[in-house]
């Protein structure tokens, strides 16, 4: 596969992550009947928690084909026809229905079936929503203890592809206290979500709506439009997905936003039932204690969830500049801090007793992490944070020798496996439930 990057492409020209070519996830050529089930999506109904609804479309059927789903674990079997749109429409009343949550991550056997045609997969059911500030998952509110991956083998570099990769990474987040992952900064291979769905882990899932695309062109739209509705196609379905996210970091400009909210229009059309976010970036104002940060980015009127990106400590100020920083959010949502952190390498270590580490030691990212929970902890509709990043991963852009060497040095982890400092700090502030309030 071409892996060349274009100006009208999404993303674009401009990226932060290794643009790994070829032949980077599974092929699969697939014997399917004339008239074959190509999709559908079964969910929990936000008003009935008594009743899984949705719908199954079985590609060229004449209206009147039968279709049948059943969940044996539940002793539920229903029958359906297609109408003249090929799409049957679903309602499965049932007992003793367990929700999927991050502490108990029940998954059911589904048997679709249509006529010589017969798919098997596993769900979980559950609901999430917004209330106010707060988000309630299964009608409860939620703190999203989390953390931001990259499709970034571990151990190899590449690609991370394989189910090794997935229970690697996904094990690293476990192992840190995290009940959510955002995964970035586009669709990371199904086992990636398949696997979130059995550990327990809520997704950020995102599409490369990435800085500075060409926001005025129709036909960048498109593809944008494309990749949305093809992720949404492909994880409807996984439990574990609960926020679709259209952006991250782009400029607030007026076609930029025009772009954007077609962008939440669409994931609302084709999944009502999760929420829609994307990663801000945010004003800063000087104050006479240090300074303000100020959510007013005008597509944060369109979102479920707002998310912001800040690095106070290492792209701006010193790590105690989070001490001196107040936070003015202007949209009555729940807020997820989606980015913040600064760079280590791995092994790169302070003196011993240096009460002010330099840059790029582990002893420096964990002061970064220290002052980010103090001042994160202050602002009140704070409902989650995905700091950036479990593990290094190559970029282009890296290029200072000896520290980054073509790799963004942001990891909790190393792209060798080995835990830096701030792991420890975050892992603590996750188990101990020192980070964030639900409410």
């Amino acid at each position: 596969m071409d892996s060349t990057r274009i100006a009208d492409g999404v993303p674009t020209l401009q990226t932060d992550w290794w643009n790994y070519g070829g032949l980077t996830r599974d092929v699969s050529l697939v014997e399917v009947p004339d008239q074959f089930i190509d999709d559908y999506d079964l969910h929990l109904s936000r008003t009935d928690r008594s009743v899984i609804e949705g719908y199954v479309h079985v590609l060229s059927a004449p209206a009147g084909t039968p279709v049948t789903i059943t969940i044996a674990e539940l002793h539920a079997k229903v029958e359906s026809t297609v109408d003249a749109n090929s799409r049957a429409a679903i309602r499965i009343p049932t007992k003793y229905l367990s929700l999927w949550s991050p502490e108990n991550p029940k998954l059911y056997q589904v048997e679709i079936s249509s006529g010589s045609d017969k798919i098997e997969d596993t769900m979980g059911f559950r609901t999430i929503e917004t209330r106010g500030t707060h988000i309630l998952l299964n009608g409860r509110p939620v703190f999203l203890r989390g953390i931001s991956i990259h499709a970034e083998a571990p151990y190899r570099t590449g690609r991370a592809y394989t189910q090794k990769d997935a229970d690697t990474l996904l094990g690293w987040a476990k192992e840190l206290g995290c009940n959510y992952v955002r995964l970035a900064h586009y669709p990371h291979d199904e086992r990636m979500t398949r696997t979130a769905d059995r550990l327990g882990l809520m997704v950020w899932s995102e599409i490369p709506d990435y800085w500075a695309l060409q926001f005025d062109n129709p036909a960048v739209l498109a593809k944008s439009k494309q990749q949305l509705s093809e992720m949404i196609r492909r994880d409807r379905d996984k439990a574990s997905v609960v926020l679709w996210s259209v952006a991250n970091e782009t400029p607030n400009t007026e076609a930029r936003t025009k772009y954007l909210n077609a962008m939440v229009d669409l994931a609302h059309e084709l999944d009502p039932t999760r929420l829609v976010t994307a990663a801000l970036l945010v004003r800063t104002e000087k104050t006479a204690a240090g300074s303000n940060k100020i959510v007013d980015d005008p597509l944060g009127k369109a979102l479920d969830v707002i998310g912001t990106n800040e690095y106070i400590g290492w792209y701006e100020q010193h790590a105690e500049g989070a001490d001196t920083t107040t936070w003015d959010i202007r949209y009555d949502k729940p807020l997820i801090m989606s980015e913040w952190g600064g760079d280590a390498k791995a092994g790169n270590h302070a003196p011993s007793g240096d009460t002010h580490p330099a840059l790029w030691t582990e002893e420096y990212q964990a002061e970064i992490y220290h002052h980010q929970i103090a001042m994160l902890n202050k602002i009140p509709q704070l409902r989650g944070t995905s700091p950036w990043i479990l593990m290094d991963f190559r970029s282009a852009r890296r290029v200072n020798p000896g520290l980054q060497d073509n790799f963004n040095r942001k990891g909790l982890i190393s792209d060798q496996g080995v835990k830096k400092q701030a792991f420890f700090v975050l892992q603590k502030a996750y188990k101990d439930k020192t980070l964030g309030k639900a409410e």
